[in-house]
């Protein structure tokens, strides 16, 4: 698991309180404590956006479903990588070929997306059932 997966794990584990009301805080929160000396790691936007997507479609457990998430495309990959671990939960052992297969022949560079979903995935914080 890498950094980001980290990241949302952190968030989602973070009791809701008056710091933490949202999944936006959490993970404000959260990336702050894994990335205390890196302004630039704290604003990355693509896992952050995949985060709050997941959470704005109610995938993730304890989160309540709102309007996190202005990237739309972010949210898609996420959504769309939950479907194929459905199908083929070998996909956990590369995230490239996930990734790939989320494109489905777009070329895109993954920017720590796939870390975020397998991370919660792997962490039972998915609301499989939803999917």
């Amino acid at each position: 698991m890498g950094k980001y997966g980290n990241v949302a794990k952190t968030a989602v584990s973070l009791p809701r309180t008056e710091k933490a009301k949202d999944p936006i805080d959490a993970w404000e929160i959260a990336v702050h404590d894994i990335f205390p000396n890196s302004e630039s790691s704290r604003k990355k936007g693509c896992p952050r956006s995949t985060f709050l997507g997941l959470c704005e479609s109610g995938y993730i457990a304890g989160a309540r479903k709102g309007k996190y998430t202005k990237s739309a495309k972010n949210k898609n990959y996420a959504i769309e990588a939950l479907k194929l671990l459905i199908t083929n939960q070998n996909l956990l052992h590369d995230s490239k070929c996930l990734w790939e297969l989320v494109l489905d022949g777009e070329k895109k560079q993954q920017n720590s997306q796939m870390d975020v979903v397998i991370s919660l995935w792997q962490n039972d914080m998915i609301q499989r059932e939803r999917i």
